[in-house]
């Protein structure tokens, strides 16, 4: 064979080794076409995200969503009979001067909700010895330190004073609980509303709440068989259903989002079944602790301004633990609905409460841990958490009290696709980061109740946040106004308000 002949057949060989390369990437990995939109996750941010772009005219998006239905940590499960809800439970802030938005959505779908009843906690405390202590000593514990603590926070925000923590507020006052009663009654004022304890979080920004401010005081439980994601049916009324499942093409189940490549001129995005998907733009409401893992891998790498907010904000761990019991022993009298423990050790399974409001009959009840004990007891087996449990409840009630039936331990910040419950606004990040955590860079959008300055850590803030990132997203594929970078401050205070329709 002559020389140039043995070239050729050199570089046959190299070009079909080349052809078959790139056919089997192709199988592995298939390009599933354009869109105008690519969302990211299902929760209530991603689905009124792709209500506001439905609005706006544009309807060639997608939605991404990692697990198998829409509603992200808004989830419940079949236990003891019942359906009890994981992660969000609540509707906060009701009965205000302003109409909460995702009230308007729970009365709209008729949701089974109970007042939240918190009047009689002060009466209904539990030492290890399992004495209730005299309703006036734990009232005189609280009332005005809470009143001192909410004024000075009120202050630092009016006078744009430096943050402190609500602990440092507490020594302020002069009055830092130390006695375990004094600390459980302090874990269920802070812990329990923010997930971690008050030498982590923000006075300024969260003392006192926009949620309470502007929406009321009161907050009602959801226990509805539908799950608390049936608020979400409005909100996803763009998306085609039949016999009340999503059969929109648009929404793609089981996507497990793992790499983002960005530019200024669109987004490709892949996922772990090698599914490739390409847009203008995308919207990633993610949450807040996947966004600290390394879930997503993000080419070029995000930048340190952005990479900074995202790591010095706080994915809060908030864990409800269910329990099922042959007969109930605990009291079901008026606003004995909720229960403490006072141990000595801050946060050892503190808040407890019974759902024979909710579930007559049921002998459910649930404890709720946060922070550290919630990583601890994820890490632990069942049954060594039952067995703790029931030396705690032996202590409280006696020890001839029923052995639980069944338990369910929910473990948020093991989960890869959350990482945890909810953000919280931690001492140190002012509004200024907190505006880098919001911020587009190139075409790649955020979302997600972290991103809400005025309600994170609450549906009402992812619902808000997606309106929000949306909206930005119109502005520049309709109008050219593509914004990237740092948001100023001032954009903060121009966020979606509960004035916006449902």
């Amino acid at each position: 064979m002559s020389e140039p002949m043995a070239k050729l057949s050199v570089l046959s060989v190299q070009l079909f080794t080349i052809l078959f390369l790139c056919m089997t990437a192709s199988a592995v990995s298939t390009l599933e076409g354009n869109v105008d939109v690519i969302i990211i996750g299902a929760g209530m941010a991603g689905i009124s995200a792709g209500k506001t772009l439905t609005e706006k005219g544009i309807t060639n998006f997608i939605i991404l969503e990692a697990t198998d239905k829409i509603g992200g940590r808004i989830r419940n499960t079949d236990f003891g009979g019942y359906k009890v809800e994981l992660g969000a439970n609540w509707v906060e802030g009701v009965n205000g001067k302003e109409l909460n938005p995702i009230w308007a959505l729970a009365r709209q779908v008729k949701l089974q909700t109970t007042l939240f009843d918190q009047s009689n906690l002060s009466s209904n405390v539990y030492t290890a010895s399992g004495a209730l202590p005299p309703q006036t000593d734990v009232d005189a514990v609280t009332t005005a330190r809470n009143d001192y603590i909410t004024s000075l926070g009120e202050s630092l925000s009016a006078n744009r004073d430096h943050d402190i923590s609500v602990l440092t507020a507490e020594r302020l006052y002069g009055s830092v609980p130390s006695a375990p009663v004094e600390l459980a009654l302090d874990y269920f004022l802070y812990d329990y509303e923010f997930a971690e304890p008050p030498r982590v979080t923000s006075l300024k920004n969260t003392q006192p709440l926009p949620t309470f401010e502007n929406f009321g005081e009161d907050s009602y439980f959801a226990a509805d068989p539908r799950g608390f994601a049936a608020i979400l049916q409005p909100v996803a009324s763009y998306l085609k259903s039949e016999n009340g499942k999503y059969v929109d093409p648009r929404l793609k189940l089981q996507k497990v989002v793992n790499k983002i490549v960005y530019t200024k001129h669109g987004v490709t995005v892949s996922t772990e079944d090698g599914s490739t998907y390409t847009a203008k733009a995308a919207i990633l409401t993610v949450s807040l602790g996947v966004l600290q893992s390394k879930l997503i891998d993000f080419q070029p790498d995000l930048p340190f301004w952005k990479l900074e907010a995202i790591f010095e904000f706080d994915m809060a761990v908030y864990t409800k633990i269910f329990l099922k019991f042959p007969y109930k022993f605990w009291r079901t009298d008026n606003g004995t609905e909720l229960f403490l423990y006072a141990d000595d050790s801050r946060g050892y399974y503190p808040v407890w409460q019974h759902l024979e409001r909710e579930f007559p009959g049921s002998n459910i009840s649930f404890v709720t841990v946060t922070d550290d004990e919630s990583r601890r007891i994820e890490q632990q087996s069942d049954d060594k958490t039952l067995a703790e449990i029931m030396e705690v409840l032996k202590s409280m009630f006696g020890p001839n009290i029923p052995e639980a039936e069944e338990i369910l331990v929910p473990r948020w910040w093991s989960n890869r696709l959350f990482k945890g419950s909810f953000s919280n606004w931690p001492i140190g990040v002012s509004l200024h980061d907190f505006a880098q955590l919001q911020a587009p860079i190139k075409r790649l959008y955020f979302g997600g109740e972290h991103t809400s300055a005025l309600y994170n850590g609450y549906i009402q803030g992812a619902y808000f946040s997606g309106i929000d990132a949306a909206k930005e997203v119109v502005k520049c594929l309709k109008h050219g106004k593509c914004l990237s970078g740092p948001m100023k401050d001032q954009r903060l205070e121009n966020q979606s308000s509960c004035t916006e329709p449902i």
